[in-house]
């Protein structure tokens, strides 16, 4: 590390200042928050989780990547749809939702994003956010969360989906959906049915796994483990915490993952995989992880890739790091079809391979499309 290095600089010349503005309606105005530490030049990769990175350094190593994913899904018009939310909901600026400007601008200062994405509120009495887009993807949160979550929770959330912009999970999100859309036409094919459906279950694996990338941009962005672990009982139960309480959340949590019998595991086999957001219980206790293993603090004490190294990130070795990852959620999980799998001795390894693999083909299908979508061109 040397001197001239982001890192090297103290937290203190490093720290955001935090206001204490009035809480939603109903609620108690919280203590003064602490300062946060800006996380100068921080690369996307800090906060995505291994299985995430994996496939997006793979998919970010091919040039004109992107362009021809927009070439192949032109149909989905972005501009359209962004203006649906110019007609129809609230953006918001330093006029309009000053509040959530406010803690957006606060988050994306604590991420060093350089330029804030659009940012709308939108009528819904269910909490919700979502960022959209191809070429220049916009955020979106719904009326309830202004309105149920405080401060911290608020800028939580809008780290979760600055962590989404800036790792590029839109795109690929958008991807999905267009997947999805034609499965459900190509129905009367079975062959493409299947294939498509096979891609798609690929895809939402790692979506899910992108979502908890994103709880940890979020969490990052705020600082506030229990405001992070709040937001996610509020996902889970509603707006008002005076009646959840944080250890029986977490209780819950534990029994989601270990508890009952191979009946018990199917039926959560059956739940998540065609999810496209692990359930709350399961982020709580994916977040808790990685604060316990430090990878939190490590992010915190500046010993984090900066956006200026991330040209040189290897494919291969992130992907070997997402197949450890799996390795080891292996190892750590209490699901008792996991436990049966270890005691016969199988699974991890496969687990692990799978992982290896699915990278592999994901980055030999995007240079395969990379070639064919651009005439007379080849992937680097």
């Amino acid at each position: 590390m040397t001197a001239d290095d982001d890192s090297a600089t103290t937290p203190a010349d490093r720290d955001i200042p935090a206001s204490n503005p009035a809480q939603p309606d109903g609620q108690e105005a919280s203590p003064p928050a602490r300062r946060r530490i800006a996380l100068t030049g921080i690369s996307s990769r800090a906060w995505e989780h291994p299985a995430d990175r994996g496939a997006l350094t793979a998919l970010r190593e091919l040039r004109g990547f992107d362009d021809v994913v927009k070439t192949f899904f032109g149909m989905w018009n972005e501009r359209a749809f962004r203006l649906s939310y110019l007609a129809s909901s609230v953006r918001v600026d330093h006029r309009q939702y000053p509040r959530v400007h406010r803690l957006f601008a606060e988050a994306a200062a604590t991420l060093d994003v350089p330029e804030l994405p659009e940012l709308f509120v939108t009528q819904s009495p269910v909490l919700g956010a979502q960022a959209i887009g191809l070429d220049k993807p916009f955020i979106v949160i719904n009326t309830a969360c202004v309105q149920q979550f405080d401060d911290e929770e608020l800028r939580t959330l809008l780290g979760h989906e600055l962590g989404h912009v800036r790792s590029g999970h839109a795109v690929y999100q958008t991807i999905l959906a267009i997947l999805t859309r034609w499965a459900a036409n190509l129905s009367w094919l079975p062959v493409g049915a299947i294939a498509l459906r096979a891609i798609i279950a690929a895809m939402l694996e790692w979506w899910r796994k992108a979502e908890l990338s994103g709880d940890r941009a979020g969490l990052l962005a705020g600082q506030d483990p229990a405001a992070s672990l709040r937001l996610l009982m509020k996902l889970a139960g509603g707006g008002d915490l005076s009646q959840i309480d944080t250890a029986a959340f977490l209780e819950q949590a534990a029994e989601y993952e270990g508890g009952g019998d191979l009946r018990d595991s199917m039926h959560k086999l059956r739940m998540t995989a065609w999810s496209t957001h692990p359930v709350p219980v399961a982020r709580a206790a994916a977040l808790r992880q990685w604060i316990d293993s430090g990878g939190y603090g490590q992010v915190l004490a500046g010993e984090y890739p900066r956006r200026d190294d991330d040209s040189t990130a290897s494919v291969t070795e992130e992907i070997k790091a997402a197949a450890q990852a799996y390795r080891e959620e292996f190892g750590r999980s209490q699901d008792p079809l996991v436990g049966l799998l270890r005691r016969l001795g199988t699974g991890a390894a496969d687990m692990g391979e799978w992982a290896s693999g699915a990278a592999g083909r994901a980055r030999s299908w995007a240079s395969a499309a990379s070639s064919t979508g651009r005439p007379g061109s080849r992937p680097q």
